[in-house]
């Protein structure tokens, strides 16, 4: 049994922060909506939010933080998603080289890698760290062990890394099963003076990709351009980026979030039975409503 909100959006896309900790320091992070959580969730914790998510039929799960592999548990928990669910992991890479073969082991199918340059010196600007090399190697061993496709996260900032789209295109050319998503900053949560506008982007690509395909998440638009694919996400300028949202979040600390953009509909399950979780999942779903009109 689906569930489905007031809007008619049937949910089927649970998204779960494993923790709030991150060995890197984002000027522009929005920590997934987080605010000052609690204790991060157990692995007993999150196995029971699985089943639960299973049962109303949830066809994907997607991992995030913080930075998931900061977890030292996390195959274990990569281990509990029922194997009809797929399952995907969002991450930094600076971690990901040494432990992509274990993931995929543990039954994980793919990686979303964060990286907003190619450059070593901006990249430390932009993350505080000096560790451009070691994503660099998460995405290798990503697509080296078929954690695939491999979605490269690219968030545009303004007068930072706007001049690297080209380098960026050339990158993905040059690698098969990795797919480029141009990401609009979210600047609501900092007030952050480096939005920018990807509608010209997006235009541009309109009339110079060779092939167009519209996802059906979204209804976003996948480019194909000179063997590189490029989606480009604008999740606060597109109202179909809401009317078509499928997803619910889980916070680190064992909330159930209905929307990315807001903190005061949360719903706590921790400490609930499996029949008491079942009814605040359908609780949760009655508090979503679009943010965006």
């Amino acid at each position: 049994m689906l569930l489905e909100d007031t809007y008619g959006r049937k949910i089927t896309n649970l998204r779960i922060s494993l923790t709030p900790r991150c060995n890197l320091r984002c000027f522009y992070c929005h920590s997934e909506g987080e605010c000052n959580p609690d204790d991060e969730m157990s692995l007993e914790e999150i196995g029971q939010i699985l089943k639960t998510a299973r049962h109303f039929g949830m066809k994907s799960v997607k991992l995030t933080g913080g930075e998931p592999l900061m977890r030292t548990d996390l195959c274990e928990i990569v281990s509990l998603i029922p194997e009809e669910m797929e399952s995907s992991l969002t991450t930094n890479g600076t971690l990901l080289a040494r432990k992509a073969d274990e993931l995929k082991e543990a039954g994980l199918s793919r990686v979303n890698i964060s990286l907003d340059t190619l450059s070593r010196e901006r990249y430390k600007e932009i993350t505080g760290r000096d560790l451009l090399p070691q994503v660099l190697a998460g995405i290798d061993a990503a697509l080296e062990y078929g954690l695939t496709p491999v979605k490269l996260n690219v968030v545009i900032l303004g007068d930072v890394n706007d001049d690297e789209i080209d380098d960026f295109v050339a990158f993905a050319k040059d690698r098969d099963h990795l797919i480029l998503q141009f990401i609009e900053l979210m600047e609501d949560f900092r007030n952050c003076p480096y939005h920018k506008d990807l509608r010209p982007m997006e235009e541009e690509l309109s009339r110079t990709s060779k092939t167009i395909i519209t996802r059906r998440m979204h209804h976003r638009k996948k480019y194909c351009l000179d063997g590189a694919e490029i989606e480009i996400v604008r999740p606060q300028h597109n109202t179909e980026f809401c009317a078509h949202c499928n997803r619910l979040r889980v916070t680190s600390d064992g909330k159930l979030k209905p929307c990315l953009l807001r903190n005061d509909n949360h719903v706590d399950i921790r400490g609930k039975n499996d029949e008491e979780m079942k009814e605040l999942f359908k609780e949760a779903v009655l508090r979503r409503e679009p943010f965006y009109s």
